[in-house]
């Protein structure tokens, strides 16, 4: 049984060099975000840079819950309570963020008159904090009722897992309806803008191909969204018929299964900012620590932007 918590040396710092790479992406490209107040009052960047946060959070979270898996080390279980209650918060804040992205496109696309009405800096912040309350729910029930029916549980230490915090068999079932309900309410929301969008560009093609392509872009780019996003459902049931392989074969085939459910989702982000017109020049600035010089058309406020090494300026 020890076999199925143990990876090899070798794949540990393959996972940490992973893990330490993603996070700096996503923290240069917030960095980006927060360097232009065109883009902290935009509902859709507002939305990406939510998913960049939640994003970088899970990463930091599913690398401290790995390491400590891998190195055997017991943790008070106050303490894990913290950690897989954050990291299964940001788990589910991953496909409802990228249902209410769909939405904010939706709305742009097929009510383009409308939507500085719908989408406000305040009401996409509102809606931010409804995918923080939704995706806290689960693991909630569990750290309550245990609290509530065995406070001394928490002051013990183990190894820090979910299933440490859920002793009973109704908290499974539970967490398995939750997360079907989950399941098939984004997916839902997903197609209908999905087909939406997708009708809106048909129709205005002969007229303005220009916004049909862009259209159909988007459209192509939320569909991997939601393809990689709908793997990290996955994992848990791929982890229950894996457990059932040999120790040998199932310490390696977890290993993949890590890499590809869990780490594989991340390439949303990068994907989703070097696509984006307005943020792939800062971004590239940033990420090289300002040692890559760009010329490019930034189109939020229509001017030209010049980086050097040092600093950049706009051409008016």
């Amino acid at each position: 049984d020890d076999l199925g918590l143990l990876f090899a040396p070798g794949d540990m710092f393959l996972v940490l060099g992973i893990h330490v790479v993603f996070i700096y992406i996503n923290l240069a490209m917030l960095f980006t975000l927060w360097s232009k107040p065109s883009f902290r009052h935009t509902a859709r960047y507002i939305l990406f840079a939510h998913m960049l946060f939640n994003d970088t959070i899970h990463l930091a979270i599913t690398l401290a819950l790995y390491m400590l898996g891998n190195l055997y080390l017991f943790v008070v279980r106050v303490a894990c309570a913290s950690m897989v209650l954050l990291s299964s918060c940001t788990f589910t804040n991953a496909p409802l963020n990228l249902a209410v992205m769909s939405l904010e496109r939706y709305t742009a696309i097929c009510f383009p008159l409308r939507h500085s009405e719908l989408a406000t800096p305040g009401r996409t912040q509102l809606a931010v904090g409804l995918v923080w309350a939704l995706g806290v729910i689960n693991v909630l029930i569990d750290v309550c009722a245990l609290f509530l029916t065995e406070p001394s549980f928490f002051l013990s230490p183990a190894l820090c897992t979910l299933e440490q915090l859920q002793t009973a068999g109704w908290q499974q079932e539970k967490g398995v309806v939750l997360n079907t309900l989950l399941f098939v309410t984004v997916t839902a929301v997903l197609v209908y803008t999905y087909v939406a969008i997708m009708l809106e560009a048909r129709s205005a093609s002969s007229s303005e191909p220009g916004s049909a392509r862009r259209a159909m872009h988007t459209v192509l780019l939320h569909a991997l969204q939601l393809g990689l996003s709908i793997m990290s459902f996955l994992y848990v049931v791929l982890e229950s018929l894996l457990a059932k392989l040999p120790p040998a074969v199932y310490t390696q085939m977890r290993f993949i299964n890590f890499m590809m459910v869990l780490i594989l989702p991340c390439l949303s982000p990068l994907i989703y900012g070097l696509r984006d017109d307005a943020v792939r020049p800062l971004f590239l600035h940033y990420l090289t620590c300002r040692t890559r010089k760009v010329k490019a058309a930034v189109m939020v406020q229509k001017k030209t932007w010049h980086f050097s090494s040092c600093s950049f300026e706009p051409n008016n």
